[in-house]
C-alpha cells in the first residue's frame, strides 16, 4: 500500500549505540515509529524510523528525548517526506538476514538466498514486532537455543509465547520442538492477525496456535482436544519490564515444575527489578544475558 512517510533519519558511528537506540525507538518512545530500519554505510550506521504522522510536539523534542534515552549529546537527525512510497517493502529491503545460535532469520525478499534450510524463519517487517534484528527478540532466541541445546527436542511438551508480536518465538519453538504444543498469545488484534499468517507461511500451523488473550490464555484447543488449567514446560514472555512485573502473579503458577521463563524486554538497568519479581514467588534465576544494553533472563521452577 503506497501512503505518505515521514522519516527520522539519525547517523551513528558504532553498531552497538545504533542497535541501541533502534530498540528504544522502538519500545520506549510515544509515539512509537511505524517501522524502524538500520543501514551500514562505509562503517557508519543509520536509523530510519516511519511514522504515518509526525509526533505532536514537533521533530526536535522528539529527537532529543530519544538521544537522552539513549546517553547520546549529539545527534545528526533529518526529516524527510517519503510522498507515495511502499514505505513498508522499502524498510523490508534494508534488513538482511539475522543469524543467531541456531536461527536464520530473513524477509521474503532474502528467501532464494537462504534457500529451505530447517531452522530458518520468515519475517517480514509489518505492523508486529519482532525480526530479530532488535536485541530484545535475538536475546530470545538464543535462549530458545540455549534451552534446545541443554534439554533436547522431546523434554519441551508445552510453550507459551506470551505477547508474540510476529510470532517469531513461537516458530522458533516449533523448529526445535516439532513434538509440543505451542502457543503464541497477544492482547493486540493485529498483532495475532499478523502471527497467524507467519505460523501458515513458516509451515507451523499444526504445531501453533494463535490466539488472542491478555495474559495467560485459560484455554487451548489443539489436535482435537481441549486443555484448561494449563501449565508450561516454557514461557516466553518479549514484553517490557513494566508488564513483565504486573504480570508475575499469573506467569509464576503457570510454570510446570522444572520449566522454565524465558523474560525479555528489559533494559540492563531494569533486569534486577524484573527478576526480583518472579524470584519471590518461587522461581530460580538460571541465565542472565546482555545484549546492547537489553537483558534476557532465563529463570526456573523447581521441580
Amino acid at each position: 500500500m503506497a501512503t505518505q512517510q515521514h522519516v527520522l533519519s539519525i547517523a551513528i558511528a558504532d553498531r552497538g549505540t545504533v542497535l541501541r537506540l533502534a530498540g528504544i525507538l522502538t519500545d520506549l518512545m510515544i509515539p512509537a515509529p511505524d517501522a524502524v530500519s538500520v543501514f551500514e554505510n562505509d562503517g557508519s550506521w543509520r536509523i530510519d524510523a516511519h511514522f504515518c504522522a509526525l509526533p505532536s510536539e514537533g521533530c526536535a523534542p522528539y529527537v532529543a528525548r530519544a538521544a537522552e534515552f539513549a546517553g547520546l549529546s549529539d545527534v545528526q537527525a533529518d526529516w524527510a517526506v517519503l510522498p507515495d512510497t511502499n514505505w513498508i517493502a522499502l524498510v523490508q529491503a534494508g534488513l538482511p538476514p539475522v543469524a543467531s545460535r541456531l536461527f536464520t532469520v530473513h524477509g521474503s525478499h532474502d528467501a532464494d538466498k537462504i534457500g529451505r534450510r530447517r531452522l530458518a524463519i520468515e519475517i517480514d517487517a509489518g505492523e508486529a514486532f519482532g525480526t530479530a534484528h532488535h536485541a530484545t527478540t535475538y536475546g530470545c532466541l538464543e535462549a530458545i537455543a540455549r534451552h534446545a541445546l541443554a534439554f533436547g527436542p522431546t523434554r519441551v511438551r508445552r510453550v507459551l509465547d506470551l505477547g508474540t508480536g510476529s510470532g517469531i518465538l513461537a516458530i522458533a519453538a516449533a523448529r526445535v520442538w516439532p513434538n509440543a504444543e505451542i502457543i503464541a498469545s497477544d492482547r493486540d488484534v493485529d498483532a495475532v492477525h499478523v502471527a497467524q499468517q507467519n505460523v501458515v507461511k513458516n509451515g507451523a500451523k499444526h504445531h501453533v496456535s494463535v490466539a488472542r488473550a491478555d495474559g495467560i490464555p485459560q484455554q487451548s484447543r489443539m489436535r482435537g482436544t481441549r486443555c484448561t488449567g494449563l501449565s508450561f514446560d516454557l514461557i516466553i514472555a518479549n514484553i517490557l519490564a513494566a508488564p513483565l512485573v504486573r504480570l508475575a502473579p499469573q506467569v509464576t503458577p503457570a510454570v510446570a515444575p522444572g520449566g522454565f521463563v524465558i523474560l525479555s524486554g528489559i533494559l540492563n538497568e531494569q533486569a534486577r527489578g524484573v527478576a526480583a519479581s518472579y524470584l519471590s514467588r518461587g522461581l530460580q534465576l538460571n541465565h542472565h544475558a546482555q545484549t546492547e544494553g537489553w537483558s534476557t533472563l532465563a529463570l526456573q521452577r523447581r521441580r
